[in-house]
C-alpha cells in the first residue's frame, strides 16, 4: 500500500511539473524560419515562448519554456564542403553514451540523457549547411514530450 501510495506520489508531482502544453493540451504552433537561410521547423509557441536569441557556432535561435526547463535551438550550421550527414556528425565529436541514432544520406538524429535531460538533436543536410534542431528536456518527463519533439524533428525543413 505505501509502495503504491508512494509512486502515486511521485507520478503526481512529475505531472504537475510538465508544462501543461506537454502533456497533450492544446498548443499554437506555428512555423519559424530563419531568414537568411529558408530552414523552418514548426515549433509549439505557447511551450518555446522564450526568445534567448541566436545560437553559438551557427545561425538561428534558441527558445525556452518560461521555467527554463527545456529549450529548442533551430539552427543553420555551415557545412561548405556538403559533407555527408554521417561525416559531419563525426567531425562535430558526439559525446560517448549515445542511447539513439540514426543516420541516413540526407539526415542524422541522435539522443542520450545527461544530467538528466534527455537531449535530442537532428540535422537535415542541405546545400552548403546542415539544419538542425536541438531540444533539451528533464528526462522523467520523456512520455509526455515524445510528441512534441516528433512533430518538431518531423517538420525541420526549408520553406518554400
Amino acid at each position: 500500500m505505501r509502495a503504491r501510495l508512494s509512486a502515486a506520489l511521485v507520478l503526481s508531482l512529475t505531472s504537475a511539473l510538465v508544462p501543461e502544453h506537454a502533456l497533450g493540451g492544446e498548443m499554437e504552433w506555428r512555423r519559424y524560419v530563419i531568414p537568411s537561410t529558408g530552414t523552418s521547423v514548426e515549433m509549439p509557441v505557447t511551450l518555446f515562448n522564450k526568445d534567448a536569441g541566436p545560437p553559438e557556432g551557427g545561425t538561428g535561435r534558441r527558445f525556452f519554456t518560461d521555467d527554463n526547463r527545456a529549450d529548442l535551438t533551430v539552427q543553420s550550421v555551415p557545412n561548405p564542403d556538403n559533407a555527408s550527414p554521417a561525416t559531419f556528425l563525426a567531425r562535430q565529436s558526439p559525446p560517448p553514451g549515445i542511447l539513439y541514432q540514426r543516420v541516413t544520406p540526407n539526415f542524422f538524429v541522435v539522443s542520450s540523457i545527461r544530467n538528466g535531460r534527455i537531449w535530442y538533436n537532428r540535422c537535415n543536410r542541405a546545400r552548403g549547411s546542415m539544419n538542425c534542431v536541438l531540444i533539451n528536456y528533464p528526462a522523467t518527463e520523456k512520455r509526455q514530450w515524445d510528441a512534441v519533439v516528433t512533430r518538431i524533428s518531423r517538420t525541420l525543413g526549408r520553406q518554400g
